[in-house]
């Protein structure tokens, strides 16, 4: 049977990569670079034109994308971070994701959430309703798409779809199917979504006070739900600001903060930063609180440096301080 989040090591080490503003031969370099260095996870974008950044540079669709980063890896988790709900019809996503769970031999992650780019919409004509209505249709597609996967034959009747007998064939290789993350961080329904519907539920990094708060009404939603909090697996998407000397890290910050159009004060907050032993110091705390994956946004041209740092210190030692300390509290 193919891995699964639960048959995965207790703590996974991942990259995301947008692909956006490089060639299609630096984005697979990037992701057989992490395969080789032994990272866990590697995930796309789904968006049609380049966020944070010039709106003009060039960018790949995404799941297309996935299925060809699928069919060039045979280890690493292939992901996406994340599909907006907008985009496609829900049973045509389920359709999409258990193509690319063949494709990968069962190692597809999908990660579902309520879109929020409206630049993109406008240009393409995608309609791009108020936010509490994407947020109910993300709650309705996770149900539909999980339906379809577990189900012979779906019907559905809510509110924005209707699936009428629908026969979804193959049924994708991982049983019951493959895991559903709920991206997004909006207290009173996204994390209401990720609690109903979420195998996990993923968020950019933030300070250790809102994260807290985030956990708690994720917790909250759970026990309204009749749910074990414990079961939804977490994930955080970080900045890597990791080097063996200031100088490096300096670098580094500065080379991340012009990827993103901004400075380096205002990606810290979602920023892990110094040394591959500093790094380890601010992710533990997380670990204590659940997290298990911990995913590094990076983006082409590949920083094989960075990728070494993270996957051959940060990794290891990670781990091996999390056993020590004896796991979740």
């Amino acid at each position: 049977m193919p891995n699964t989040p639960l048959s995965q090591p207790a703590i996974r080490i991942g990259i995301h990569s947008a692909q956006q503003g490089g060639t299609l031969t630096d984005y697979q370099y990037l992701w057989q670079k992490a395969e080789e260095l032994g990272f866990d996870w590697a995930s796309v974008m789904d968006h049609f034109i380049a966020v944070q950044t010039d709106p003009n540079a060039p960018c790949l669709e995404g799941m297309t994308l996935l299925a060809a980063m699928a069919a060039r890896t045979s280890r690493i988790r292939c992901g996406v971070l994340a599909v907006g709900v907008t985009y496609r019809n829900p049973a045509l996503l389920a359709k999409i994701a258990t193509t690319i769970d063949h494709i990968s031999g069962g190692r597809l992650e999908l990660c579902l959430g309520a879109a929020w780019y409206e630049l993109e919409h406008r240009q393409m004509g995608i309609p791009f309703p108020p936010v509490g209505q994407r947020i109910a249709m993300l709650g309705e597609a996770a149900q539909i798409m999980k339906q379809l996967w577990t189900q012979e034959r779906t019907t559905f009747q809510g509110r924005y779809y209707t699936i009428d007998d629908a026969v979804h064939a193959p049924k994708p290789v991982q049983q019951p199917h493959p895991p559903l993350w709920i991206g997004g961080a909006g207290e009173r329904k996204t994390l209401r979504v990720a609690a109903e519907s979420g195998d996990g539920w993923n968020c950019y990094f933030m300070p250790m006070p809102a994260y807290l708060h985030k956990l708690d009404m994720l917790e909250q939603h759970c026990r309204a739900v009749g749910r074990n909090p414990a079961t939804v697996r977490k994930a955080v998407v970080f900045q890597p600001m990791v080097g063996e000397s200031q100088a490096e890290v300096d670098t580094r910050a500065q080379r991340l903060a012009a990827d993103f159009g901004a400075t380096v004060d205002v990606i810290r907050p979602r920023s892990v930063i110094g040394s591959p032993e500093q790094c380890v110091e601010q992710l533990l705390p997380y670990v204590k609180l659940g997290v298990t994956d911990f995913i590094a946004d990076v983006r082409p041209p590949a920083d094989v440096r960075c990728l070494e740092l993270i996957a051959g210190k940060v990794a290891p030692l990670l781990r091996r301080e999390a056993q020590r300390q004896g796991g979740y509290i």
